[in-house]
């Protein structure tokens, strides 16, 4: 797949909306002839990259959502190559969850895990919340983050499966998103971890609107 001149179509304004681009345009961009880089636009089409629209006017190109997505994957490693420190924020709502955690937070295998990585002793249960359409689009930056590693264990016959949880604050309370290896949850849904119970501390109840910030 052609990156570079994803980027170069990208840079142009085609992220947000269909622009105009003549192939000579984006030659002298990429420093090549307009041949290739009609050939490249050609290509990046049947990848399902970009769509392209002519009409009399001249060629109006715009980004798929999978070309954006493309971009957004290779934002995430250079990000994680050159370890660029920021803060995402997540917005969501508050939702009940199945249950679950209270069974698992309460195993000593995972509470003696999280006390020595984390810091705290895990209140038993968890906060699930929502995430509107844009902080699902930015959980993926979680991806290029460092998680904490929590290892599955064995106990009582029983196999307990790992995960991953990345340090975060909601309000005044430090706590943790935990991605379990296994999980019932879509990507839309956020399992929180707390020294405290949240709904309480917070006063929160469901379709309560929660702002997670990652650090």
């Amino acid at each position: 797949m052609d990156i570079e001149t994803l980027k170069h179509i990208a840079a142009l304004g085609a992220m947000q909306k269909a622009v105009k681009i003549v192939s000579s345009q984006l030659a002298e961009l990429m420093l090549t002839s307009p041949q290739t880089a009609a050939r490249r636009l050609q290509i990046l089409e049947k990848e399902g990259m970009i769509e392209r629209q002519t009409t009399t006017n001249g060629q109006w190109i715009k980004l798929t959502p999978g070309g954006i997505k493309r971009l957004e994957e290779e934002y995430r490693f250079y990000k994680q190559l050159f370890n660029v420190k920021s803060t995402i924020e997540l917005v969501g709502t508050v939702l009940t969850g199945l249950g679950e955690g209270q069974y698992y937070l309460s195993s000593e295998g995972y509470k003696k895990q999280i006390e020595q990585k984390l810091g705290f002793t895990p209140y038993p249960g968890t906060l699930n919340i929502k995430l509107d359409s844009e902080s699902v689009r930015l959980r993926g930056n979680l991806d290029a983050k460092a998680g904490i590693k929590i290892n599955g264990f064995t106990s009582e016959k029983r196999t307990f499966g790992g995960g991953i949880c990345f340090p975060v604050t909601i309000k005044d309370v430090k706590c943790a998103i935990i991605q379990p290896e296994r999980t019932h949850y879509s990507p839309e849904i956020l399992e929180i971890i707390a020294p405290v119970n949240l709904r309480k501390h917070l006063n929160l109840h469901d379709s309560s609107i929660v702002k997670i910030n990652i650090n």
